[in-house]
């Protein structure tokens, strides 16, 4: 259902409020270059400093850029269920195709408590739910034996897997057998060739606001088995990538995509853009010179 790459889109933000026409305008440019998929307000998007109407109004605004031209993953979670069911209900409204919802983070739910989380969310919204794993973040792994679980669900139909572990996806997609419809979705850059080659299928991706075209043309290669053309962009997108880490997401990727003139640098506390006259800042203007990234 969510296959290929999808782009976790930025929130572009002046003066402290939603900067609406970049919003729809970075969507447009994102499907013009060949993107499978967008998903708002994940963290990338700077989902935890938004109002409820704030990120309910930039799902909005990227369902009517996308027009049905391709999915939107729409970010909806919370560590509070009920505010995770409330924020899936308004997605379905609002035409998303599905949401992506992460582990609960700061509660540390058992295993069972993420089984019953996820569950309910799904059920309630009855949209289709693909969860993410990035224990990194939350201080929360959702183990494979417990995706295998959630794959059962009609309504929990694939995985973001964001621990850049080999050996994770492997016992997944191994846990998985038989099961084509669960889609597998790295959730990073760094290492989603192994990924794909492994058995995924797609990627939620931060470097593809910079670079759409690279991560949609990897994927491609990848499914029609074109593994040297594949590996070619892999390579070409890993010094982006290295670039836009940095520093923590979504800082490098806000800060490059104003660099490119696509929307102001503006982020919320307690994160701050890199200041383009400061060495980090002229290191990712010679990084995206480099890889031939212009305004």
């Amino acid at each position: 259902m969510f296959r290929g790459a999808y782009t976790a889109l930025v929130t572009p933000l002046h003066h402290d409020r939603l900067d609406e026409p970049a919003i729809s305008r970075l969507a447009e440019q994102q499907i013009a270059a060949g993107i499978h998929g967008l998903v708002p307000c994940g963290t990338t998007g700077e989902a935890s400093t938004l109002s409820t109407s704030e990120h309910l109004r930039v799902v909005e605004l990227t369902v009517q850029a996308a027009a049905g031209r391709v999915p939107v993953l729409a970010g909806a979670a919370s560590n509070n269920t009920r505010h995770a069911v409330e924020l899936a209900r308004a997605c379905k409204q609002l035409g998303a195709a599905g949401t992506l919802q992460v582990t609960p983070y700061y509660n540390k739910p058992t295993q069972a408590g993420l089984v019953a989380h996820f569950t309910a969310i799904a059920e309630a919204s009855e949209l289709p739910v693909v969860v993410y794993n990035v224990p990194g973040r939350t201080g929360v792994d959702l183990l494979p034996e417990t995706v295998a679980t959630l794959a059962r669900h009609p309504l929990i139909v694939g995985i973001k897997e964001a621990t850049g572990d080999m050996a994770r996806i492997a016992r997944i997609r191994e846990l998985l057998a038989g099961n084509d419809r669960f889609d597998l979705l790295s959730g990073d850059d760094f290492t989603l060739l192994p990924f794909l080659a492994l058995g995924g299928h797609g990627v939620i991706s931060v470097t593809s606001n910079v670079a759409p075209r690279w991560l949609a043309q990897l994927c491609d290669a990848a499914a029609a088995n074109r593994w040297d053309e594949a590996r070619s962009w892999h390579y070409r997108q890993l010094p982006l990538c290295r670039a836009l880490f940095a520093q923590p997401n979504p800082i490098p990727v806000k800060s490059a995509m104003a660099l490119l003139g696509r929307c102001h640098p503006d982020m919320r506390l307690p994160l701050l853009a890199i200041d383009p006259q400061s060495r980090d800042g002229q290191a990712l203007a010679d990084a995206l010179q480099s890889l031939g990234l212009t305004p």
